[in-house]
Formats: structure tokens, sequence, C-alpha cells
């Protein structure tokens, strides 16, 4: 298989027809004709905290990176009542599937006990109890947090293992920001370093023809603010998290003045700096099918040209 990589997503929106007017539909008519499948991960590899944004933070020796704009409403609290000589294998089962994570700790939950009241119907069939009498069992109420794109499949997990036939719990959405996804990465290097040579470092790193950027301050680099593709939207809180540098693209002429002499903007542009996103997914292919092996398109699919 080989596949390569595109920062286009403008038209994949709006597609309702296909006509071969434009790349993208050209892209798409070819793939169907060579029965290829195509699978679009841009904003999702984006906003993922070891995704497009990390692999930059890598490329540049940036040690304790962490989300710059944490998103918000992607977090759900998952209550299930289990029998309490079931609640480990419940709480595993969900563990293994992703829930319970909460910054740098894992197989996070509360517990507390009770118990749990049920009449079994004629056509039922209950683990505990008779038909037709209510009974009482010792229970234990789980809740434990979870991703919104996890949720079906830690649901699915906790319902296997559960031994109830009818399970209750309830699903409750969190306005909580979620420090494992979200726009741009935040970190430090592990020494200063001049501007100059910083920007040369990003120079030779991102193979960059040029680097647009704000006039130098004169102070030494150490905190680095940075997101692939177009961040400029990010200006305010690469500044707010005390940055030094913040490394984007597509900035406009009059966003440049916005850093305000508080922070080095360096605009490396977009394609530049998404390039090594297939390198990245390269490594989660064969991380997760060590005997697959992907080739990786060489094609240069940079529309800006520089003279």
């Amino acid at each position: 298989m080989q596949f390569n990589y595109s920062a286009s997503s403008n038209y994949i929106q709006r597609i309702k027809k296909l006509t071969g007017r434009n790349y993208v539909e050209r892209t798409i008519i070819k793939a169907i004709q060579n029965n290829i499948a195509i699978y679009a991960i841009h904003t999702n590899l984006d906003n993922f905290n070891f995704g497009v944004n990390k692999k930059i933070g890598d490329l540049l020796g940036v040690s304790n990176s962490k989300i710059l704009q944490p998103a918000e409403n992607t977090l759900t609290k998952l209550t299930v009542f289990v029998p309490t000589d079931h609640a480990d294998k419940v709480m595993n089962a969900m563990f293994e599937k992703g829930a319970g994570k909460i910054g740098n700790y894992g197989d996070c939950s509360f517990s507390s006990t009770g118990y749990g009241t049920f009449k079994a119907g004629e056509s039922a069939s209950p683990y505990v109890g008779e038909i037709g009498v209510r009974h009482s069992e010792p229970e234990s109420k789980i809740e434990v947090l979870v991703s919104n794109h996890r949720v079906n499949q830690i649901v699915s997990a906790m319902i296997a293992a559960h031994p109830y036939e009818e399970v209750a719990y309830d699903l409750v959405p969190l306005s909580n920001s979620n420090i494992h996804e979200g726009a741009g990465m935040i970190g430090d290097l592990p020494l200063f370093i001049t501007e100059t040579e910083f920007l040369q470092k990003i120079k030779s790193t991102f193979k960059c023809e040029v680097i647009r950027h704000t006039h130098l301050l004169g102070k030494p680099i150490q905190r680095i603010a940075w997101c692939g593709g177009s961040g400029s939207f990010l200006l305010s809180r690469a500044i707010g998290a005390g940055a030094d540098i913040f490394i984007t693209g597509d900035f406009k002429y009059h966003e440049f003045f916005d850093a305000e002499n508080q922070i080095v903007i360096a605009d490396i542009g977009h394609f530049e700096s998404e390039q090594f996103t297939i390198d990245l997914l390269g490594e989660l292919l064969q991380e997760k099918f060590p005997k697959f092996a992907p080739s990786i398109g060489e094609t240069n699919t940079n529309p800006v040209k520089y003279f």
C-alpha cells in the first residue's frame, strides 16, 4: 500500500457530485477507479495529543509538550451500576478501551456502594433474583471520564463485561477542558538558544526556503509554541502561556502586528509545518501492524513555490 499526504480539506465537505472539475474530485474518481479507499483524518490528527503537533515538537527537540488550547465539550462522564463482585471486571474492561484518563494519570474512577432494586418480568433472564419478585442487590456505582470519540467502544466493552441482562448506566456531557485533545502545543527546549540559531534550526529541520517572522526581540528562546497548518488564531494563547516564539503557517500581514513585541512569530508555511505527517502515519501503521509494510509516497504536494 502506498499513501501520500496533502493538507487540502476545503473541498471535502462540499462534494455533492463527481465531475472531475477540480483536483479533489479527480483524486476521488481515480481512487474509485482503482479500488482505493480514502481515509480523511486531517483535523482529527491535528487535535490529537500524539498527532501532527507532537511530531513537530519531537523534531524540534521540545520536552514537556502539552496542548496549547485544550478542547471543550469533548468529554463525557460515564456512570454504571454493577454488582459489587463484578466491579473490577467492568472497570478493567472500560480502562482497556481508554476510559479514566485525567492528565498524566490513567485508570481514574470513583466508586460508591449501595443497593440496586429490580423486579424481573416474565420474559427476562435475570442474573440474580426471581421472576416477578423484587430483588435487592449490593451494587457499586462506578464513574469514569471518557473522550467523546471513545464513548461507543467503551460502552460496548462495559456492557460485554457486565453480568446483567439490562445494564443501567448514564452518559453525561461535560464542558470540562480536555487536555488530551485540542489545538497547537507548547513546550520547552532543554537549553536556551538565540533567536537566530533557533530560526536556523527551524529552517533546516523543515527545509524552509524562507521564514516570515516578526522583529527579533534580542532575547533567548526556550519556551516554544507551535501549530501545524494555519495557527494564527492561537497567537494570544501562545503569548499568554509565556512562549518566546510561535511557529505556524498562513499568518496574514496585519496579524504580524499582534505580536506587540511580546513574542516572535515564525511563519514557516502551511505545507512545511505539516510535511512530516506522512512519516507519522507510516510510524503508526508500522506500530499497529508490524507485519504490514507501508510505502511512503515522495510526491511534493505543496502548491506554493518560491522564486
